[in-house]
């Protein structure tokens, strides 16, 4: 039998798993860091239809840590590489990429052009943008909605992805972008948020001789970005197959006996 790009996903996800992977649609908001390497891994599971939305172009501070990052890539749009990207995994996806800054002012007229393109079908979103306000003026549309939503907090300064948790918005502690959001919610009345984040506590710059006194200095590690966004895709995946997505087995070194 002559082997296919879908023979291992087979066989974790089963006939079922993976055709309701391929009739699935998944919109991400951000081609960044999280955003990209979450892109990809949903393009290798094969989900059918992929929507993307950004307005930047790939720069040189993106190299270390973006799945569309190349010396050959800079200057080129992102969701231009990133829908090159996805097509090269598997060309039988529909790539809908919309070059655009995602504001709260646009955001629902972008989501129902999206959504209508979408033959009004879309089954997941990923939030992996770095705006506060647009965050959660998209939390709020999902929650408003009835959209699945998973939202990526903040990667800056942190350096152990042992520490990365996906849980509801309200269940979070240590990463100071989830505390803004968490209250936020609670003001706005947005009912669940589930995010991905870090309890780690950021590594303190300023005293490493980093910056000034006050000012906010940002450093992202190469390996930090790309595990969020695989993390973020690996439960979008499971919540659409339905394979996997119970609670982890605790004691998973414990052998069957």
């Amino acid at each position: 039998m002559q082997e296919t790009a879908t023979d291992r996903l087979r066989i974790i996800m089963g006939d079922e798993g993976l055709e309701r992977l391929q009739s699935a649609t998944v919109m991400v908001f951000g081609c960044g860091g999280v955003g990209s390497s979450c892109i990809e891994a949903l393009a290798r599971a094969f989900i059918g239809r992929i929507v993307i939305v950004d307005k930047d172009v790939v720069a040189p501070s993106n190299i270390n840590r973006q799945a569309i990052a190349f010396t050959s890539t800079v200057g080129k749009r992102k969701v231009d590489v990133m829908a090159g990207m996805i097509r090269d995994i598997n060309p039988a996806c529909t790539v809908i990429a919309h070059n655009a800054f995602v504001l709260p002012e646009n955001l629902e007229g972008l989501f129902d052009e999206c959504l209508a393109a979408c033959s009004g079908r879309i089954d997941y979103i990923v939030d992996a943008i770095d705006t506060v306000s647009a965050k959660l003026a998209l939390a709020q549309l999902a929650d408003e909605r009835g959209v699945p939503l998973i939202s990526s907090m903040g990667a800056a300064n942190k350096l152990h992805p042992e520490c990365l948790r996906i849980c509801d918005i309200r269940e979070t502690e240590r990463d100071p972008l989830a505390r803004v959001m968490r209250k936020e919610c609670r003001r706005r009345g947005i009912r669940r948020l589930q995010v991905l984040y870090s309890c780690e506590d950021p590594i303190d710059l300023f005293a490493r001789g980093q910056g000034q006194p006050g000012e906010r200095v940002l450093g992202t590690a190469s390996f930090m970005p790309p595990i969020m966004g695989q993390m973020i895709a690996g439960e979008v995946i499971r919540q659409i197959s339905g394979v996997g997505c119970g609670k982890a087995r605790e004691g998973g070194a414990r052998r069957d006996r």
